[in-house]
């Protein structure tokens, strides 16, 4: 991987409780991000379920890059790019599909679902060769933890558990609400196509601070009690995890009412075979699960998990962004799953109502980020009152801004890192390129 020194000075640019706002505007910004995050960090591409079968496969983003996730017939899941080797034509041009091969559409070169290339037509302009050494181009480390597909470009460093830290243990919460043990993602995903930097969402994800304000007028209209769990009175937390990741947990809340199935706004009499499915499946403990509910956390850079709903963030350019939804399906939960499309249409659909009030605060986000002054962008809410939770993880009330300093924390030190590292940095595993992480 070619990488070298980034073309802006971070240190001037991100302080402790403020960030500058050219850091969302740069187009030399970008250019480092997608060399330093998006080519070299873990990043979300995808989810097992959505290629089920051997042969599978579907078209995703990395970053900039168009990426066919395939299984091959023994079931292993690759990361491809969706380009020949021979004159760099886009090889695939479906959404999805299943075949066990690839034929490039310019000269017919054909290759297998795992990038190895299988031929070429006329083979006497190559010498009689029947096979060049060359295939399609393929993400180097591909890692799946609870179905969750990450992809990396860099040969070496971190592991993806090394990366997740304690984020993984969020993963492991969703699927336990399944009967099954098993998440999927099939209901299809919607895209939505933002006038805003990747980073306002992400930094958004776990902002408690605006669903009062942006949203109110829903929570006013629907009678929903989720206003409540973002106030100055709310016993919930913001988390920050390390390596950029966050999450607002909303269990102290549900645990004060011991309601089953209140997280999803329903109670146990409502979706009665899920509930009996639950506790066949994990007996007394079942009660603990269906109270808590689902996870609310940001795993860096772009995965986000809103309790019913998964978010898949890609980059197009400074300016601009789009934001995959898809509604979580539960294995073994019929009764939830048909609800959750549901609600997922309400909030974050077409004509949904959360997602359209927060995309619009993205976009007026990054008309005033453009503005001369004041430069700088203010994160310190919270500051004085972070504490260190039982795990040594620094935690702020439900509306402070605990997750978005940690999450530049992160971000700067991967931007200043030296060019032949990787790192996570919170975490304190470095990796030089080229040797085994230790």
């Amino acid at each position: 991987m070619v990488d070298r020194a980034p073309r802006v000075d971070y240190s001037a640019l991100i302080e402790p409780e403020r960030i500058h706002g050219s850091l969302y505007t740069n187009d030399d910004v970008f250019a480092d991000e997608l060399e330093r995050i998006w080519y070299k960090t873990w990043v979300f591409v995808g989810h097992t379920s959505e290629v089920p079968e051997p042969n599978d496969y579907v078209r995703k983003k990395l970053g900039l890059q168009d990426i066919i996730m395939t299984r091959d017939k023994s079931g292993d899941v690759h990361l491809l790019l969706n380009r020949c080797a021979h004159r760099a034509n886009l090889v695939c041009d479906d959404a999805a599909g299943n075949s066990s091969s690839f034929r490039c559409p310019y000269h017919g070169w054909t290759y297998r679902n795992t990038g190895e290339l299988l031929g070429y037509p006329y083979n006497k302009g190559y010498g009689g060769k029947n096979k060049l050494e060359l295939g399609m181009g393929r993400v180097p480390r591909v890692a799946v933890y609870q179905g969750f597909v990450f992809g990396s470009f860099a040969e070496a460093g971190p592991t993806l558990l090394e990366h997740l830290g304690d984020a993984a243990g969020e993963l492991d919460r969703l699927a336990r609400l399944s009967p099954e043990g098993e998440v999927e993602l099939t209901a299809g995903w919607l895209k939505h196509k933002t006038r805003a930097n990747w980073k306002l969402l992400a930094e958004n994800e776990t902002d408690g601070y605006h669903p009062q304000f942006v949203h109110g007028s829903i929570f006013s209209v629907t009678g929903s009690p989720i206003g409540a769990l973002y106030s100055d009175n709310s016993t919930a937390v913001t988390r920050a995890f390390g390596n950029g990741h966050s999450e607002n947990d909303l269990r102290p809340e549900f645990r004060t009412f011991a309601e089953p199935m209140r997280w999803f706004g329903t109670t146990e009499d409502r979706v009665p075979d899920y509930v009996a499915a639950m506790r066949a499946k994990h007996g007394a403990g079942a009660e603990e699960i269906m109270i808590e509910g689902a996870p609310h956390v940001m795993i860096f850079p772009n995965l986000f998990i809103a309790e019913i709903q998964v978010f898949n963030i890609q980059p197009l350019s400074a300016h601009e962004c789009v934001q995959y939804s898809t509604a979580v399906q539960l294995k073994g939960a019929p009764e939830l799953n048909t609800r959750m499309v549901s609600q997922s249409i309400g909030s974050v659909g077409p004509a949904g109502m959360l997602l359209a009030d927060d995309t619009e605060m993205y976009e007026r986000n990054q008309v005033g980020v453009t503005m001369r002054e004041p430069h700088w962008v203010d994160i310190r809410r919270g500051v004085d009152r972070e504490q260190t939770d039982e795990r040594g993880y620094q935690i702020g009330t439900a509306t402070d801004e605990t997750a978005m300093r940690a999450f530049w924390r992160h971000y700067k030190q991967i931007m200043q890192a030296p060019a032949d590292v990787v790192a996570d940095a919170d975490a304190d595993v470095v990796a030089v390129v080229g040797e085994e992480t230790k």
